[in-house]
Parts: structure tokens; sequence; C-alpha cells
């Protein structure tokens, strides 16, 4: 009995001072091989989908083939060529909503489009237009109109009710030339 404890003895001392190190740093590592290919294959994964499926889907059903592609660098030359022009509409003046009538906006717009019938075309419709940025600023209550950005979101809002009213992406930008409220 005494020699199979000092057989034993040796074995188990070096299994438990120099053979027990290896053997944590194998399995920590094994224990995290799950993790560090998943964060590693994950986003080669999401760029593949999005590039090689979803994309090509995207513009399939949107039309926007080679054809497209050609189409907006044909826009960008006739916006080079055809000039900028302006039409103001003056003196929307509305109640503020919710202020029961004691408050009031007035706001002076100035649109402009690239399209050469492009003063003719507000023009004939100058009441029409009036009437619909009467009817949008209508709507802002005071702390709408006091949030920060409220301007930009108004011409962005205006752009989109112009343009619908319209019939075309005639009105490319608006400029508020005059913003009071009293």
């Amino acid at each position: 009995m005494a020699a199979n404890r000092l057989e034993n003895a040796p074995a188990e001392a070096p299994a438990k001072g120099g053979g027990a190190a290896p053997a944590p740093k194998a399995s920590a590592l094994q224990a995290w091989l799950p993790a560090i290919v998943t964060i590693i294959l994950m986003p080669v994964l999401a760029f593949c989908t999005t590039q090689f499926l979803l994309l090509p889907k995207l513009q399939k059903a949107l039309g926007a083939g080679a054809a497209a592609q050609e189409e907006p660098a044909t826009d960008k030359k006739k916006q080079e060529k055809t000039p900028r022009q302006t039409v103001q509409l003056n003196k929307v003046l509305v109640n503020v909503a919710g202020s029961v009538g004691t408050r009031y906006l007035m706001a002076n717009y100035t649109l402009v489009g690239t399209a050469p019938d492009f003063k003719d075309r507000i023009e004939a419709n100058r009441d029409m237009l009036l009437d619909l940025a009467a009817g949008v600023m209508s709507t802002k209550t005071i702390s709408d109109l006091e949030k920060p950005g409220a301007r930009n979101l108004i011409r962005n809002e205006l752009i989109s009710v112009f343009n619908n009213a319209l019939g075309a992406n005639l009105v490319k930008e608006i400029y508020i030339t005059e913003f009071a409220i009293q």
C-alpha cells in the first residue's frame, strides 16, 4: 500500500501544479469561441445579406435599375441648365390652433423651382397654394411653432402639400421670409 501511495503521489503533484493551468486556458478559449465567432461573423453576414439579397430586391421593386441610376445625372444636368425661379406668396395670416382666436401667425414664403413653366403654374394656382398654406399653418399650436427646427418641419410639410396639389415635383425649396406670431 505504501508503494501505491508513492506511485500516486508524484502523478498527482504535477496534475495539481503544472498540469491544471493549461486545461483551464483551453476550456476558457472553448467557452468564448462561440461568442468570438458570432461577433466576427454577424457583421459579415449582415453586410452580405443587405448587399446581395435586400438591395437587389428593393431596386427591382422600385424600378431603380440601371436606367434609374442614369436619370438623376440627367436631372442634375437639366437643373444646372435651367435657372432657378422664385415666386413669392405674401401674407398668409391664420389664427394659431388652441389660442381661441387670441393669437395669430403671419408668414410670407418664397417658392423656388427649376421647371421652365414654374412661375406660370404657381401664378395660375396662387389662390389654391395660399389656401393650402393657411390650412397647414392653422393646425400648428404655439408649442409646435416654438420647437427647435419648427421652421424646417413647416418647410418640408408645405413642399409636400404644394407638390401634391400641383401634381408634380415643382417646388424644390421654400424660404420663409417673414414669420411673426402675435
